[in-house]
This record gives structure tokens, C-alpha cells and sequence, in this order.
């Protein structure tokens, strides 16, 4: 008898533009309502995360400009592709995150969709954009620990 393999999340899609544009202070998990070709296409990884955010609108939250292409195979009932779709939070939560964006003007960035014991979930994080020069530094800070790293490799290889 095999034994059952154990998976971690499988990554759908990834936002990597929201580290360089902004302070990801706080990351919360978030379940996402979509429609059976939604689920279909995020499944083959048609999903481009790069503008989403999310944003509370009377008491819920929504996850609005997340790109899910539409799905190859589907016919007229296709979705929109950047549709407002519903992020499923405890009110508790969502209450929270409210407080949060509003008396500390934080954003709610989309980083990460994936896949979670078969259910499609949304990663956001609390974030603060970064101004240009916070963008600099850590480009020069990257940059740095890459030049690190090269140093290191080849002294290894002596």
C-alpha cells in the first residue's frame, strides 16, 4: 500500500512586483469565489496577479483587477477576466483589515494564488508603497548580497 504524499500549497500564480513596489508588513489568508471556468483556467495557471488589490466595500471584501484568462474549452457562459470577485474572510477578519487600511492608509495587495487541500486560496499583505529611493536601496541591497554570494561560490571552488 503507498503512502499518502503530503502537499504543501501549489503556487497558481505569483505577484513578484508587490516586494519591489511595496512594504509587505502583514500577509492574511483569504478563500475566493469564482465560477467553474475561473477555477478551470487559474488551475492551468492563467492568472496574472501583477495590478491586484483587494478593497472592502459595505462590510465584504473583494479582490478587483486579478486577470484570470478566460478558459480555452469554455463557451458562452465564460467569465470576464477582470471581474470583482468575492474574498471569503471571517467578519472579524475583514473588520480588522478595515481598521487597518483605514488609520494607518495601508494597501491590501494580492502576492500569491494557490492551491490549498484542493480549494483555491488568496495570499494578501498589509503593505506601504515604497517611495523611489526605498526602491534603490533595495535594488543596491540585492545587488550586494548577489556580488556576496559569486564571492563566496568561487572561494568554495579553491
Amino acid at each position: 500500500m503507498a503512502a499518502k504524499k503530503k502537499d504543501g500549497p501549489k503556487a497558481l500564480a505569483t505577484n513578484r512586483a508587490a516586494g519591489h513596489e511595496y512594504h509587505l508588513l502583514q500577509r492574511f489568508e483569504a478563500g475566493i469565489a469564482l465560477t467553474g471556468t475561473e477555477v478551470k483556467s487559474a488551475r492551468l495557471g492563467k492568472v496574472n496577479l501583477k495590478d491586484a488589490y483587494a478593497r472592502i466595500m459595505n462590510g465584504e471584501l473583494f479582490l478587483l483587477n486579478a486577470h484570470i484568462s478566460p478558459y480555452e474549452q469554455g463557451n458562452r457562459e465564460n467569465h470576464e477576466p477582470t471581474r470583482p470577485r468575492k474574498l471569503l474572510m471571517h467578519a472579524r477578519e475583514i473588520r480588522k483589515l478595515a481598521r487597518e487600511t483605514v488609520t494607518t492608509n495601508l494597501t491590501l495587495v494580492a502576492t500569491q494564488l494557490y492551491l490549498k487541500k484542493g480549494r483555491i486560496k488568496v495570499e494578501l499583505a498589509l503593505a506601504r508603497g515604497k517611495k523611489l529611493h526605498d526602491k534603490r536601496e533595495t535594488s543596491r541591497k540585492r545587488e550586494v548580497d548577489r556580488e556576496l554570494a559569486r564571492a563566496r561560490g568561487s572561494r568554495s571552488l579553491d
